[in-house]
């Protein structure tokens, strides 16, 4: 049974095409700023200002970066209109796509009066969102100029919070929620797109500047380890916040393994799972393979070995896990409804056996994780330790 027959006979809709150009379109705007701008703030500005980071590196370090967040901010701009236009489309009664785009439409949604029980009109609360959108936008276009480039730490660490601002504003409800569980959808809701924009946007950033290396000078290796050593943990917490915001989000939609394979809510929340797991899987080559190699490199002072493995093969790994976070974004728009829904199974009511069911979870991945750092860091002094431990010749005669 294909996916356009399964949908027909379990009730799922099918979003247009328009909905799903510019669903994915404004996730990949959060992840092209959100997950840029964190990752520099965390990983590339704390490694740039190492005491042995030539002036030369950093410098066309922070150029590049700035070039990327210039576009990634008209990325962001164009995005973002078009996902409002969208929001008005859907909105009441709906109306055609191509008229949602019209100023004049957009105005009328975002200065409509609250409805009743509301504390704030929800057309106020996106037109809130959207002046974060412009401001984070404009800050960001703003590195274009030559003059504001000189201040690139100031202007990245100013759209960072308004980036945040964009996606935490659009869950403000409008209304109370009905109960804890509602709040709860709110809070592991935003920690997933969160985590999952940062996570990928992080990696789009790290591949394209890795790639794009053409002025950086003979030391560049030993910078390069020290952003991909920060991103790793960037990443790892990351990883912990999507699997355990996700474990919620599954429990909520989906009543029953099963529904992953009988409902099209489920199939496509299975391609996405796989995807994922395809993700870490590429993290875990680049954990337990290559950072143990790096380490052992930068110890040696082996110059050229650092270059090969931080700027050729660690990024090429970067770009298979940039791929598979793009494909998930192309899944996402189709997450719509659910399978609980669809398989006609009840709601999904917490209580305390699924609050200790879901304790046991989270633990059981954070130790994983824990695991994982202390694994990584025993590979590489293992590696870094191999030279040291082979036996030098003794000399005869």
């Amino acid at each position: 049974m294909n996916l356009i027959h399964l949908a027909a006979s379990t009730g799922y809709t099918t979003p247009p095409l328009w909905r799903v150009l510019t669903k994915s379109g404004y996730f990949a705007g959060l992840c092209a700023t959100i997950g840029a701008t964190v990752t520099y703030a965390a990983s590339v500005r704390p490694a740039l200002k190492g005491a042995d980071v030539p002036p030369e590196d950093a410098g066309a370090t922070r150029r590049r970066t700035a070039g990327y967040l210039a576009w990634a901010g008209v990325v962001l701009l164009v995005a973002g209109y078009f996902q409002l236009a969208a929001r008005v489309a859907r909105a009441g009664k709906g109306m055609p796509f191509g008229d949602a785009l019209a100023p004049g439409a957009i105005a009328d949604f975002l200065t409509a009066p609250a409805g009743k029980g509301a504390w704030i009109a929800q057309g106020t609360l996106y037109l809130v969102q959207n002046v974060a959108l412009l401001l984070a936008a404009a800050v960001l276009i703003a590195l274009f100029l030559p003059r504001a480039r000189r201040h690139t730490d100031t202007l990245v660490l100013t759209a960072l919070p308004l980036t945040l601002a964009i996606t935490l504003i659009a869950a403000v409800p409008a209304t109370k929620p009905k109960d804890a569980d509602k709040v709860l959808d709110l809070v592991f809701g935003q920690t997933h797109i969160i985590s999952g924009v940062v996570w990928i946007g992080g990696l789009a950033l790290l591949a394209a500047l890795s790639t794009s290396r053409g002025r950086t000078g003979e030391n560049a290796g030993a910078l390069w380890a020290d952003i991909w050593r920060r991103f790793s943990l960037v990443a790892l917490i990351c990883v912990g916040a999507v699997f355990t915001s996700g474990l919620w989000m599954s429990w909520k939609h989906v009543g029953a393994v099963g529904q992953l394979w009988t409902t099209t809510y489920g199939l496509f929340l299975l391609v996405k799972i796989l995807l994922v797991l395809g993700m870490v899987t590429a993290g875990g080559v680049n954990q337990f393979w290559l950072m143990p190699r790096i380490v052992r490199a930068r110890r040696e002072d082996d110059r050229s070995s650092l270059a090969q493995l931080t700027l050729r093969h660690f990024p090429k790994v970067v770009w298979g896990e940039v791929a598979l976070g793009v494909a998930v974004l192309a899944v996402v728009p189709f997450l719509g409804g659910s399978a609980r829904t669809e398989a006609g199974s009840e709601a999904a009511v917490s209580s305390g056996s699924v609050f200790a069911l879901g304790a046991v979870l989270v633990l059981t991945l954070v130790a994983s994780l824990y695991m994982t750092v202390r694994t990584s860091d025993a590979l590489a002094r293992r590696t870094a330790a191999a030279p040291a431990a082979t036996p030098t010749p003794t000399p005869t005669g």
